[in-house]
């Protein structure tokens, strides 16, 4: 990439609004569980629940060995901070009164442990997500917006059930330092250094499925092939798109219309 390109990057880190930073833990901390119940929110506004499955965390800024997570059974359309319980690296609620999805503690636990940048993870049984899932495949860079993803997401093709036992082991392991994973024959799980980012990630990428499997039922039908984008583009649009403080960004605008739009959740 010419320093023109780097000029551009760089202007454009700098003009963008960055994450808050907190004077105490206790406000990080409820700063980090309002984030995660609009996560809910908008997966429920956006269809991505399948009854009780599906699950965001946030890691806890004073206790980073623990996390906070959706009570188990609690429709994502209702979730409040307030309803939101924290888990230790044991598996064990130590804050709040419902129980957790086993499967949850399975996955996410493994990951957080794994990853000590990813304050957020998100996953559920999403459609385009699960349907794109099936195929065994990464995603190819059709469109600017999969770019985000560039090189930078994992499969796993090892699925072995409803998680349980070591099954968040190996999704953590196959999603090594990268921001997603698709889980064959299962899903999608993002990482993010904030809530925001990890949320923004799945949303986008769940999106870059389903654009994926339109495009390639359209070319199948027309026998037309797909255009990809070159290497040198889609390098350039991953620099752009693709970090933290892009995902972070992109998620502001969602956070502030599901605020608007139900309040409650900062409850």
């Amino acid at each position: 990439m010419d320093a023109r390109h780097d000029d551009i990057v760089e202007s454009t880190r700098r003009a963008a609004p960055r994450p808050p930073v907190f004077p105490t833990l206790a406000q990080e901390r409820q700063h980090r569980k309002e984030r995660l119940a609009a996560g809910f929110r908008l997966f429920a506004r956006f269809g991505f629940d399948e009854g009780v499955a599906g699950h965001i965390t946030a890691r806890d800024p004073e206790f980073p060995d623990s996390y906070w997570v959706n009570p188990f059974g609690m429709t994502f359309a209702h979730i409040r901070a307030s309803d939101l319980v924290r888990v230790d690296h044991s598996g064990q609620v130590v804050e709040g009164d419902h129980p957790v999805n086993p499967a949850a503690i399975a996955i996410h636990q493994r990951v957080h442990a794994a990853r000590p940048d990813a304050v957020g993870v998100a996953h559920s049984h999403s459609l385009y997500g699960r349907a794109f899932s099936t195929l065994g495949r990464n995603l190819d860079a059709i469109t600017q917006d999969s770019c985000a993803f560039y090189n930078d997401h994992a499969l796993y093709a090892d699925y072995g059930g409803v998680a349980e036992g070591d099954e968040g082991e190996r999704i953590a392991r196959a999603l090594g330092a990268q921001k997603a994973a698709i889980l064959q024959n299962h899903g999608l799980i993002t990482v993010g250094e904030t809530v925001d980012a990890a949320v923004w990630w799945f949303i986008t990428l769940e999106r870059s499925c389903q654009v994926q499997l339109l495009a390639e039922a359209a070319a199948a039908r027309t026998g037309q092939p797909l255009k990809t984008i070159s290497e040198t583009a889609a390098k350039q649009a991953y620099a752009v798109l693709g970090g933290p403080g892009a995902g972070w960004f992109q998620f502001q605008t969602l956070y502030a219309k599901i605020v608007r739009d139900q309040p409650d959740l900062l409850d």
